[in-house]
């Protein structure tokens, strides 16, 4: 997915209302609030849907969507990066009490996300970047960004400010361990995740 930043627009019209004009009029597309910038992205494509579906295994299978959590695809998540910031991750571990944390605009406080994570497309630079800080200014523990781009998994944890102080790099061939603040464990396949992302080529599909 390719992002284009749309300045705040001329007149007295909120961010806020004019990303959701914009949700009118692109249907299926992500609009995002971050740093005071409207961030749109098109739908995802199928290799990176493919791997959401995969991810999605173990943290189901760890039992993280049933009991004091759940496993919510695009839910939106208040910043409190700006007055209108809100980003809408790929995939969130959530308190199972999450709909007691709406904040507006159907986002929901940072305080009951324990993960978010991104599969990165053409607009990888806001995953590995940008949404970097805007979640660790959130403090959200687990910071997962499947990096399609350079073929890398990173797990970002502990918040600092602006930043998360802990910033693994995992490559095809390892498996990764998520922290235990989960509240279950979960072992990801470094290459399976990334080979789900990837398109498969016309002699794969025959």
């Amino acid at each position: 997915m390719s992002a284009a930043s749309v300045e705040r627009p001329h007149g007295d019209r909120p961010l806020i209302a004019e990303a959701n004009r914009l949700m009118d009029r692109l249907p299926g597309y992500r609009v995002e609030i971050i740093g005071g910038q409207i961030l749109v992205s098109p739908p995802p494509d199928g290799p990176h849907a493919r791997a959401l579906t995969k991810l999605m295994r173990p943290f189901l299978a760890a039992g993280l969507d049933d009991g004091p959590t759940e496993v919510l695809q695009g839910i939106g998540l208040w910043l409190p990066t700006g007055t209108e910031d809100y980003a809408i991750p790929d995939l969130a571990v959530v308190d199972a009490d999450i709909d007691d944390h709406l904040v507006e605009n159907n986002c929901y406080d940072p305080v009951a996300f324990r993960l978010v994570l991104e599969v990165t497309s053409e607009n990888w630079k806001s995953d590995l970047k940008t949404k970097v800080a805007a979640y660790a200014g959130a403090r959200i523990p687990v910071y997962l960004i499947v990096d399609r781009k350079h073929q890398r998994l990173h797990v970002l944890t502990d918040p600092v400010g602006g930043e998360y102080a802990g910033h693994r790099v995992h490559s095809p061939g390892e498996k990764v361990t998520l922290p235990a603040s989960l509240g279950a464990e979960v072992t990801l396949d470094v290459a399976e995740v990334l080979a789900a992302g990837r398109r498969k080529q016309a002699a794969d599909r025959d």
